[in-house]
């Protein structure tokens, strides 16, 4: 039984670090952020199906009611994806990151307009925690600043995932997560795809291999382990262990690009991290 959970526990951890390589996999590769986003889905896609139908995975959507929701979300996700790497290539992989990692916060946030479930004053503390986390990533604060630009975008990012999620919660119980992503990503490729005709490609030649590491490791290997490692565990303690996932993205920016991350981003990123494992607890115990 123990060697079971020890098994289970680094399927997870092997997911989370798979799902990291996005921060160092985005600020590399150099072409535009759509683009980017435009092969990572459409590399993605033929991986995600196949792995559907050699799962069996049911890939029908059951009312038309699910449409719009659907569509929504792949627009929303299809923005993160985007204004995440914009974060990434202004700042660099650690303030991408964190900053993105304020979506459970901003998720707390927003449920009581999407799911009129009651709003908790915690929210206020724990949202406190995370401005003074975001001010000490950047102190001196100036939109002249491509750190700042890149806070901002991760922001805006963060606030994206949220509402995606949000959309796609009532669906998670009735349709496989894997199914999900796949939807997500045809929607996504076919959202970008006129920005093949009007943005620069030409990096696609030197790129390819890692447009195809960032679909195959990142995207449907890595949210694929995810979502099957998600049944062995709370929601709580799978979301404090994807808390690690800046962590990890941190040490890889660390050992690929030569990106040394300064107390002020340990402090900063700290106190933001700190307000995710205090939430994933604190919704846990509803």
């Amino acid at each position: 039984m123990q060697n079971q959970h020890i098994k289970q526990l680094a399927g997870l951890l092997l997911a989370t670090l798979f799902i990291s390589t996005s921060g160092v996999l985005g600020r590399y590769i150099a072409m535009p952020s759509e683009v980017i986003v435009w092969f990572r889905s459409a590399f993605a896609f033929p991986i995600l199906l196949l792995f559907c139908k050699v799962k069996k995975i049911d890939l029908r959507i059951r009312k038309k009611a699910h449409y719009g929701p659907f569509i929504i979300g792949g627009i929303f996700m299809a923005a993160h994806w985007i204004t995440y790497f914009y974060a990434l290539k202004l700042s660099n992989v650690a303030t991408g990151m964190l900053s993105l990692y304020t979506f459970p916060v901003m998720i707390a946030f927003l449920e009581p307009v999407f799911l009129k479930v009651k709003f908790n004053p915690i929210y206020l503390v724990l949202g406190g925690m995370v401005l003074t986390g975001l001010y000490i990533l950047s102190p001196e604060f100036s939109l002249e600043s491509t750190h700042v630009q890149g806070i901002l975008f991760g922001l805006l990012s963060a606030l994206c995932y949220s509402i995606r999620l949000l959309i796609l919660k009532q669906f998670v119980t009735q349709y496989n997560g894997v199914m999900l992503m796949l939807y997500q990503t045809l929607i996504i490729a076919v959202c970008l795809a006129p920005t093949l005709f009007f943005m620069d490609c030409s990096g696609f030649v030197s790129q390819w291999p890692y447009l195809l590491l960032l679909a195959l490791l990142t995207t449907a290997i890595g949210h694929s382990l995810m979502v099957h490692s998600l049944q062995f565990f709370s929601a709580a303690t799978a979301s404090i262990i994807s808390s690690v996932q800046p962590i990890f993205g941190i040490v890889l920016a660390l050992l690929f690009l030569d990106e040394v991350p300064t107390v002020y981003t340990l402090l900063g990123g700290g106190l933001i991290l700190a307000t995710v494992v205090i939430e994933s607890i604190r919704s846990n115990n509803k």
